[in-house]
């Protein structure tokens, strides 16, 4: 008895560690009715990009992958391109609380105050960035494909450089919509 009551606490904290350090969550929204292959080359819009609230380096990073994302698909850089590329980012703090009532007690009774629970609490906290990729149309000036990735961030500078790329190569994965490259 005393060892599965050990081990749940250890269990669920393993459970929180794991959910915490979850997959990058993608969604795109594009123009169904615009015909993607028209697009070969990019640039990156500045005055965009220069809004996003982060570092940088950050933004130095994102854009290389992104770049490196494009390259691989056959887009060319370009000072006169087919589309331009903005980013724009989103924090949220999370905080995490797991509380363990299990315990020593008397047994079940008809009201709960003939269990008498230890109680531990476990608070972690995490932040999560989202990611925004627009691809506009550099001719109409106009929104065609929207990319958007969230995932738990790292304070750490190569896990960050890490989950920066993941993040930009799981966005990048879903363009173009109608793969027909």
């Amino acid at each position: 008895m005393k060892r599965s009551q050990l081990l749940i606490p250890i269990l669920a904290s393993i459970m929180l560690l794991v959910t915490s350090c979850s997959s990058v969550k993608v969604a795109t929204d594009y123009d169904d009715a615009l015909d993607f292959n028209q697009y070969q080359s990019f640039a990156f819009y500045k005055p965009g990009i220069d809004k996003a609230e982060i570092s940088d380096l950050d933004k130095k990073r994102i854009l290389r992958a992104i770049e490196t994302e494009l390259t691989k698909q056959g887009f060319a850089k370009s000072s006169n391109p087919d589309m331009l590329i903005s980013i724009f980012t989103k924090t949220n703090t999370n905080v995490d609380i797991y509380r363990n009532n299990f315990g020593y007690g008397y047994g079940w009774g008809w009201t709960p105050y003939y269990w008498r629970g230890a109680g531990r609490e476990t608070v972690s906290t995490s932040t999560e960035g989202t990611l925004y990729i627009d691809l506009i149309d550099a001719q109409k000036k106009e929104l065609v494909w929207q990319g958007m990735g969230t995932g738990v961030l790292s304070q750490d500078r190569e896990a960050k450089i890490e989950r920066i790329n993941e993040i930009v190569m799981k966005i990048m994965e879903k363009y173009p919509p109608n793969k027909t490259k």
